[in-house]
């Protein structure tokens, strides 16, 4: 089996090595991060797998405290040296690397070990002499270094000057890299970079970068089948309301808040597995599902869906359809005789072997029973709220602290409207409580749509991130 490529993370304390990690391995557990410096005191290993195999083993290493004052003791040492890395072996061997300069001779020892080592240097500090004298140190260790500007999102004013000190040290190899906010695809640009490092682990690398690019697709679109399934759920939801709750005063309120309350319930099932899907902890975000709109009071009984299925079993039982469609055409106020016949020998057809839901339906609405159902609105709102939270996943790294909050907005039409129109096809179909309505259930027509809903909200993902 080949070995994992090892790379040591390095840098003054409190520099992001750990919230580098996290995001780099999708860990947000790993280690721990702290506003409080030297927080990492030891020398952790968390491995990144390509087939189920550690690929790469990365070693977080405490933060470097008095780098000036450990040069300035190198330089002190007695004795000739070949190179600076046989000064650094003296020191290692000495009575100091175990006292005072403890932490950094953790970082040394580890240095030596490893094929390369990333140098992560945060970039709201200013480029002060203690930095020069750790890359330095680092340098005379003789391993391909990669320094990494971290949170260069929140400082690109000083990204500039350090830029310029890397170049003095001929480094000329660095990338950019916010561990809290990275770009979309930065993980794998930092191993692309590493294979100039490392030629004779390119193959290597090549394949940590295809991993990483498989892992991030099926991320994506793990996501956006979660928000499809939701959304189809969503457009299937129906309350059936009976007279005498809607006749008290605040009644229809009432039962619009508890509707309301299903859909919130069911939405934060969604976002907390779609957190999963990229690592995070479930409580990390929020979406608000509001504007709400004053919901669907209407019965979807004419829904092209709806008919089709009825019209399937068109033929068996019209008579008592044909009686059924009399009746809805004085209740309903605005079907015509002719076409209310016809509905009730499609109904009929149902009857006759059991009501379903077209049916029950129509009962529904002759004993003064309604059906709250998702406005389109509220579905279009959910829709651009579901993208725009995986797009902010997406540019999320398992650095950030900060609570994710997806606030309404108002959404346009255009983008979304097509997932919109693809979803009425689920008015027609029976709510199953009964099914996970994150998984895959047994409706192949309700997955279908899924698919489909997946494929558009994916689409309009690409176009958030490009």
């Amino acid at each position: 089996m080949t070995e994992p490529i090892a790379i040591a993370v390095v840098g003054h304390t409190n520099v992001g090595k750990t919230s580098l990690l996290r995001t780099l391995t999708r860990q947000a557990r790993f280690g721990e991060v702290s506003p409080r410096p030297g927080t990492t005191r030891h020398v952790e290993r968390i491995d990144l797998r390509v087939d189920g195999q550690p690929a790469v083993r990365f070693f977080d290493t405490p933060g470097m405290e008095d780098a000036v004052a450990l040069q300035h003791y190198l330089r002190s040492l007695p004795g000739e040296f070949a190179n600076p890395v046989d000064r650094v072996r003296a020191f290692l061997a000495g009575p100091e690397a175990h006292a005072a300069y403890e932490q950094e001779a953790k970082v040394l020892r580890t240095l030596l070990e490893v094929d390369a080592a990333v140098y992560v240097i945060d970039c709201r500090q200013d480029v002060l002499p203690k930095y020069r004298s750790e890359i330095e140190l680092l340098c005379a260790c003789a391993r391909p270094l990669m320094p990494v500007l971290n949170f260069v999102a929140r400082s690109a004013e000083r990204a500039d000057a350090w830029r310029e000190l890397l170049t003095g040290f001929n480094l000329h190899a660095w990338m950019q890299f916010d561990a809290v906010a990275p770009f979309v695809g930065a993980e794998r640009q930092l191993f692309q970079d590493l294979c100039v490092l490392l030629r004779p682990r390119q193959a290597q690398l090549q394949a940590v970068v295809a991993e990483l690019e498989r892992q991030g697709a099926a991320r994506r679109t793990a996501a956006a089948t979660l928000a499809a399934r939701l959304l189809v759920h969503a457009s299937a939801m129906r309350r059936s309301v009976p007279r005498e709750v809607l006749a008290p005063t605040g009644g229809r309120e009432q039962a619009l808040v508890q509707f309301r309350d299903r859909l919130a319930q069911a939405t934060q099932k969604c976002v907390q597995a779609v957190l999963g899907v990229y690592g995070f902890r479930d409580d990390e975000a929020d979406v608000a599902l509001q504007p709400w709109t004053s919901g669907r009071w209407q019965a979807d009984l004419f829904h092209p869906q709806t008919l089709q299925d009825a019209g399937r079993k068109l033929g068996t039982g019209a008579a008592v359809g044909a009686a059924v469609g009399a009746v809805a055409d004085v209740t309903l106020a605005g079907l015509s005789l002719g076409a209310a016949t016809a509905l009730g020998a499609a109904v009929g057809g149902i009857a006759s072997q059991g009501w379903s839901q077209v049916p029950r339906k129509l009962m529904h609405r002759l004993q003064g029973t309604e059906e709250l159902s998702v406005e389109d609105a509220v579905l279009l709102a959910l829709a651009d709220s579901l993208v725009r939270l995986i797009a902010a996943l997406e540019r999320r790294g398992h650095a950030a602290t900060q609570h994710l909050q997806i606030g309404a907005e108002a959404a346009e039409a255009g983008p979304l409207q097509e997932v919109v129109r693809a979803l009425s096809a689920a008015r027609g179909f029976a709510p199953n409580e009964a099914v996970s309505l994150l998984a895959a259930g047994p409706d192949a027509r309700r997955e279908a749509l899924s698919q489909r809903v997946a494929a558009l909200l994916l689409q309009r993902l690409g176009d958030t991130l490009s």
